[in-house]
């Protein structure tokens, strides 16, 4: 691992290049490798560091009360794990955190955090700023959840990432199926259906939306 690796984490990456020196020698940082398969975190363990995601990838996932298992998102390195909870009042992780590679995770106590957020304002702004995006991403899981159809779902995740008419996913269809917590041959059926429709096309992880109202409609039908 390159500890200058942590500078390309949204909420490092800001930090001019003259201070990343002085950065690094006020935490008290370690080190720790996961494999495949492996909890970097289970749900309701205390959050008691910055979790920074330096290589592999990552799933949550979040068990209710009834124990179901509802897939929340799939994060790729370089990212913080649970920013925000480091300081809330009930600050424990509300995901299970799974390794779905070999990775890397750098932890940062929670000391040496609050005295970089104090000292450093490029840091300060990076971290605010990641953890303002997250409610972002929050309204949109919620938004997912209340989709009944699975057509529907498809069309506010396509809406969401959308550049103009042209859309890209960032996951496989498997990992989208887990996403939306539904079966991959019912999200295949679903995508081809919208393809014959001539809403969208879609090759190779990349798209274009044909019918933009019709697209519109099956997020609220």
């Amino acid at each position: 691992m390159n500890i200058n690796d942590l500078f390309l984490c949204p909420i490092c990456r800001n930090i001019p290049l003259s201070e990343r020196e002085s950065f690094l020698n006020g935490l008290n940082y370690h080190l720790k490798t996961y494999k495949k398969g492996a909890f970097i975190a289970r749900q309701e363990d205390p959050v008691e560091a910055l979790y920074l995601l330096l290589s592999g990838s990552v799933k949550t996932e979040m068990i209710s009360d009834a124990g179901t298992v509802l897939n929340i998102e799939i994060i790729k390195a370089p990212k913080p794990l649970a920013p925000a909870f480091l300081f809330a009042e009930n600050n424990r992780f509300p995901v299970d955190v799974i390794a779905l590679e070999a990775c890397e995770v750098v932890f940062l106590p929670k000391k040496s955090v609050m005295l970089q957020l104090s000292s450093n304002e490029a840091f300060l702004r990076g971290y605010m700023a990641f953890n303002s995006n997250r409610t972002n991403f929050l309204s949109e899981r919620i938004k997912l959840l209340s989709i009944k159809t699975i057509k529907g779902k498809l069309a506010q995740y396509i809406l969401s990432r959308a550049r103009g008419n042209y859309f890209t996913f960032e996951i496989n269809q498997t990992q989208l199926a887990e996403y939306f917590g539904i079966a991959r041959p019912s999200l295949a059926r679903s995508l081809s259906e919208m393809l014959e429709d001539k809403i969208i096309t879609f090759k190779k992880n990349e798209g274009e939306i044909l019918n933009m109202n019709a697209l519109k409609e099956l997020v609220v039908s």
